[in-house]
């Protein structure tokens, strides 16, 4: 007769594992004897080694029992449908392997490959990173708030980064930023000029008139604009804008009165 010792050695596992399995009702836990020891027999030690390599094969401890005493052909269903299950499980943490590894950019957390690759193009033309990670965090609201649409916007956007004027405005900005105190305020105004221009050629070919049926959540423009205020540059064009005649930010319209 063996101690818990000796049964955990000859089935190679510990004996916390022993006691693990006596308390979810795997293992029967013997009586003690005269002397107060409970004492294994060979039975015990087979149990315990086939416990070991269902557990080592991945099978749930909760399915354990149900094949320990299951006939052939149950325990044949059994297992198929654990592998099934295994294969599952292998194909999520490969996909989440997938994503961690897209994540080393930073910009692709929370946002889809679409606003990744549009982040990528922004970047590429001179824009700071400062803008590009404050773009990056608008679209992840835009993109929990409009999965849907988000392709739409994005090619939009894509094909507004063909227009030199956009280009310019980007460029613009990392000068605002990096300039000195006297030259902020002169690029403050230039980026002012542009996005009007970029605003009078909108409104002549209809294309503010899409505004609100891309985006017709009033509550959340304003959420959008409340994020874009935070920055001092935002703010500042805001209020350049407004003396030209414009208000607005995600959504812009001109200024009536």
């Amino acid at each position: 007769m063996l101690t818990i010792g000796q049964l955990a050695s000859y089935a190679g596992v510990t004996i916390r594992a022993v006691r693990h399995y006596h308390q979810v009702g795997l293992l029967p836990e013997p009586e003690r004897d005269a002397s107060g020891y409970r004492s294994y027999d060979a039975g015990a030690v087979v149990r315990l080694i086939r416990i070991r390599t269902l557990a080592e094969a991945g099978v749930p401890l909760a399915r354990v029992q149900e094949l320990l005493d299951a006939d052939e052909a149950t325990f044949l269903e059994g297992t198929a449908e654990i592998d099934r299950d295994l294969r599952r499980q292998v194909r999520e943490l490969q996909e989440h392997r997938r994503r961690i590894a897209q994540l080393a950019s930073g910009d692709s957390l929370a946002v889809p490959d679409e606003v990744r690759d549009y982040l990528d193009m922004v970047r590429a033309i001179g824009a700071p990173d400062a803008l590009v990670e404050a773009e990056r965090d608008a679209w992840i609201l835009v993109a929990a708030r409009y999965p849907a649409q988000i392709p739409a916007f994005m090619a939009d956007k894509v094909a507004q980064l063909q227009d030199p004027r956009t280009v310019r405005f980007y460029q613009l900005i990392g000068r605002m930023l990096q300039g000195a105190q006297d030259e902020q305020e002169q690029f403050a105004r230039q980026m002012a000029d542009l996005l009007v221009e970029l605003f009078e050629e909108a409104a002549a070919n209809g294309q503010l008139e899409q505004q609100d049926l891309n985006m017709d959540d009033a509550a959340f423009v304003k959420l959008l604009d409340s994020m874009a205020d935070a920055h001092p540059t935002v703010a500042r064009l805001r209020a350049l804008l407004a003396e030209r005649g414009w208000v607005g930010w995600t959504r812009v319209e001109r200024r009536t009165g």
